[in-house]
């Protein structure tokens, strides 16, 4: 350390021991009259919320004893992988084949399917909603003859290890709210998403490293925004937000020291700093701090694991080869692939990959195309790569969007051309790995993949399956904020048992 740093430490020791001797004396003052204070104002407006909900039981004892709980069932899967395909796939151009519509090209939606189903006001004043099959062709593959379409060669490949579920439904019919709905179970922002909630109630298996990682794509086009809220803690406690990975020389923003800054004095910093958290913790018992304090010593730690997780030269020419064009680039959806098998190596419980650019209105077949080549055989490579190494039997992998899109065309269509506007009311999705059936097709939808006829599959359910393969069950897994429980799940949601192996 420079003897100028040196100087700067002793000066702050005798500041500190300053402080602390005045502490008692500020401590006895905080603790009596604002603390009858803090009283006084707690019963003009009710029970706060660390009150006791009962005598003598408090509410931090009550999540202790929800935690405590946890696993509520044995779990089949120990971390998850959800793959986030942000603006909405379209359905009829991936898993859900409907070849009757050939027939019926151009012709207007019937009124009896529509059902006078809210539409968005980008096709609300269409004069006709013409019926628009797929350009792409479908094909059987695997032993489960399974119908995938020619844009997803590689995923075709790994078919009878998905479980594709056909018939979620969601509410929401905007980007914005269909992806807080699917991220945090309520269309409003504030809630904590799934990966808060699992890094809440489960905790890491990897101490150096955050249990909740999210990466996003760079080789995708931005057609709607990302908020980090998406992946953010809400009224949890903020050490379970998920942590952003970047590509480039700084993969998590302020991690590295500051100039002139060595790791010794760095060290010496936090424990300083640690000291005077630990003083205000023990004076407000917030239990915030104690997040502030978990937070710096995680980012201590990450120096070392981070560059280490990055670091990819370790990795085969076959390796690269397998996970496809683009993935010895940093940053792209193929690299972020390698980088999540990586995450999850180290036991990283909860990883997140999101690839914007699948909002297509008009140009659908030229869109749909390039976001299935930038993908498909990085996402098929993940499941090959995992299942080799003995690691699918308890990851669980999940595809999917916030919404569907139309069977008609919005706007102007041509054979080759056409686009096609937000779908809640049906859409697909796959599942794969811990504890889900492969090679298997759950639930229908109509000849127009419009409405479902049979085993509807809510945005809840999903959450609520994806909970019990982490071993939770959803409805006993509660957090107290503002006098009330809150779960992912809101106040409802039921576990899709026939998708289970």
């Amino acid at each position: 350390m420079s003897h100028h740093h040196h100087n700067e430490f002793r000066l702050h020791t005798r500041e500190f021991n300053k402080l602390n001797k005045q502490w008692d004396r500020r401590r006895f003052l905080t603790k009596t009259s604002l603390g009858l204070g803090a009283v006084a104002v707690g019963s003009l407006f009710g029970k706060s919320q660390g009150e006791a909900p009962v005598a003598g039981i408090s509410a931090a004892n009550i999540e202790q004893d929800i935690l405590r709980a946890l696993p509520h069932i044995a779990p089949k899967a120990k971390r998850v992988l959800y793959l986030f395909m942000s603006g909405g796939p379209s359905q009829l151009e991936t898993f859900d084949y409907k070849p009757k519509l050939y027939d019926m090209y151009g012709q207007s939606l019937p009124d009896s399917v529509r059902q006078g189903q809210r539409l968005t006001g980008m096709s609300a004043n269409q004069a006709s909603l013409p019926i628009v099959p797929s350009v792409f062709k479908f094909n059987q593959h695997g032993k489960s003859q399974t119908w995938v379409s020619e844009l997803l060669p590689h995923t075709a490949e790994v078919v009878d290890d998905l479980c594709i579920i056909k018939t979620i439904h969601s509410e929401a019919i905007n980007h914005d709210p269909a992806l807080t709905f699917f991220q945090t179970g309520n269309q409003l922002p504030g809630r904590p998403s799934i990966g808060s909630w699992i890094s809440y109630g489960l905790g890491a298996e990897n101490n150096n490293l955050p249990t909740f990682i999210v990466l996003i794509s760079k080789d995708a086009s931005r057609d709607q925004p990302l908020y980090s809220r998406l992946w953010g803690n809400g009224f949890l406690p903020s050490k379970y937000q998920g942590v952003q990975f970047r590509s480039g020389k700084d993969p998590v923003l302020f991690l590295n020291n500051p100039e002139g800054y060595e790791g010794s004095d760095r060290k010496e910093m936090l424990d300083y700093l640690t000291n005077l958290n630990e003083m205000q913790n023990s004076t407000y018992g917030d239990p915030e701090v104690d997040a502030r304090i978990a937070q710096y010593e995680m980012a201590f730690k990450m120096q070392t694991s981070v560059p280490e997780v990055m670091d990819v030269s370790k990795e085969t020419n076959e390796v690269f080869d397998m996970y496809g064009p683009g993935s010895r680039d940093s940053g792209t959806y193929a690299a972020n692939c390698i980088l999540a098998r990586k995450l999850l190596e180290k036991d990283v419980k909860f990883v997140q990959l999101y690839h914007q650019g699948w909002d297509q209105h008009g140009d659908l077949p030229g869109g749909i195309a390039e976001q299935c080549k930038a993908t498909d055989q990085a996402t098929a490579a993940l499941i090959k790569d995992l299942k080799r190494r003995g690691m699918l039997d308890d990851t669980l992998v999940i595809w999917g969007g916030e919404f569907g899109r139309t069977v008609y065309s919005q706007g102007k269509f041509e054979k080759d051309n056409y686009g096609r506007d937000h779908h809640p009311r049906c859409f697909s999705m796959w599942m794969a790995g811990a504890g889900v059936k492969g090679g298997f097709s759950y639930g229908e939808t109509d000849d127009f993949s419009y409405n479902i006829v049979k085993d509807p599959v809510h945005v809840h359910d999903f959450q609520a399956t994806l909970l019990h393969l982490m071993g939770i069950d959803h409805e006993r897994f509660t957090y107290r904020f503002q006098g009330r429980r809150f779960r992912l799940t809101d106040v409802e949601g039921k576990v899709v048992r026939d998708i289970l192996s």
